[in-house]
């Protein structure tokens, strides 16, 4: 896609100009998601900043490789995963837990590994069939067996979890069958 070569590009090339086009189109969306998601503003700014570092550090470190969805489509998922994560993060931390310190490096690093992970795993369900796809993308989303029936129109919810095994047993053999997995497990 021409306008993800001219993101990558002005990524790369520290322009100025195509960042704060990045910020001015792609940032309020992001906070939207933050915002509704127990975030405030400053982590919104946090969470996108971050990411842009992330696929600064991966364009010169590795090439990028081909973002099948829009730019924006691709930078919304990487902000949504790592504010999930640091939410997570949030979660696990009491008062009465020592909260362990993380270099920005190594946070970073396990960030960048996350997003190769899910591009991955995407990748792969984006070439299943319909079927699979529209089964399994319900099955994540946590609906129930009964409304899958209802939405697939399958017979039975033992048809619908049935269908639900084999869609995953397909993606993960495919995920695993792929040369980058060993990478991305290790």
């Amino acid at each position: 896609m021409p306008e993800n070569k001219y993101f990558i590009q002005g990524i790369l090339n520290s322009d100025e100009r195509v960042i704060t086009e990045i910020y001015t189109s792609f940032f309020p969306k992001v906070l939207g998601f933050v915002l509704s998601n127990k975030g405030q503003e400053v982590d919104a700014e946090d969470i996108f900043q971050k990411v842009l570092m992330q696929i600064s550090a991966r364009i010169r470190c590795r090439e990028l490789e081909t973002i099948t969805s829009t730019f924006e489509a691709y930078i919304f998922t990487a902000c949504k995963n790592l504010w999930r994560r640091e939410l997570n993060k949030r979660k696990r931390v009491t008062n009465t837990e020592v909260k362990e310190l993380v270099s920005e490096e190594s946070d970073m690093a396990y960030a960048l590994l996350e997003q190769e992970r899910w591009e991955l795993f995407k990748e792969k369900l984006d070439k299943l069939s319909d079927n699979c796809r529209q089964v399994l993308t319900l099955f994540l989303k946590k609906v129930s067996y009964a409304e899958i029936v209802k939405q697939l129109s399958y017979s039975s919810e033992t048809v619908a979890r049935q269908r639900v095994f084999k869609c995953k047993a397909k993606l993960i053999e495919s995920v695993k069958s792929d040369k980058r997995f060993k990478k991305l497990i290790s």
